[in-house]
């Protein structure tokens, strides 16, 4: 069975991790453990900007797969940008084992508002099965319903649903088949 690692990317709350890891076993019918590592997102820092890069985090990462592994999703507790964005939720190395996710903003308490653990869970859930469909290369779709929609505010992610539209799921289908060996 696939097996997806968890990777606390700072301080990141064991409970989170937990909850996260059974959601996504649920979500994505895949065993899911959480790195007894945590990988420190320190030489990723850019004061210039205040934040950590996003890109540099998953070469970072890259170190800790092995040839056996199936995905790897970081989890940060700090601000994801690239260069071209003001900010990501997250990170993914399209069709190659990495990913990361920031929970930074997702946290209500980002916005001024009232902290609400089970949004941040619906949420990191929704960011985190985002990023993992696009290591398994699909695209950002259409449907703002879809899980794979992009999102450029987190009111986006409130409304998406955590799960993948007929089209996403049929296009991960193919991309699966195609990548076994021919018989």
């Amino acid at each position: 069975m696939k097996t997806l690692h968890l990777l606390p990317v700072g301080k990141v709350q064991v409970l989170l991790l937990r909850d996260l890891c059974a959601a996504i076993s649920r979500s994505l019918d895949v065993d899911c453990e959480i790195v007894p590592h945590v990988l420190d997102p320190t030489p990723c820092y850019h004061p210039e900007r205040q934040q950590y890069h996003s890109s540099e985090i998953l070469q970072r990462m890259q170190g800790l797969v092995q040839p056996q592994d199936w995905r790897f999703l970081a989890i940060a507790d700090v601000d994801l940008y690239i260069p071209i964005l003001k900010y990501v939720f997250g990170e993914a190395q399209i069709a190659g084992p990495c990913a990361v996710v920031s929970i930074h903003r997702l946290r209500q308490e980002f916005y001024g508002l009232d902290r609400d653990d089970d949004l941040l869970r619906q949420r990191l859930l929704k960011e985190s099965v985002h990023e993992l469909g696009r290591t398994l290369e699909l695209r950002h779709c259409q449907d703002y319903r879809c899980v794979m929609a992009s999102s450029h505010a987190v009111e986006w992610i409130d409304i998406r649903e955590n799960s993948l539209c007929p089209a996403c799921r049929n296009e991960l289908t193919s991309n699966v088949r195609s990548q076994l060996p021919a018989s």
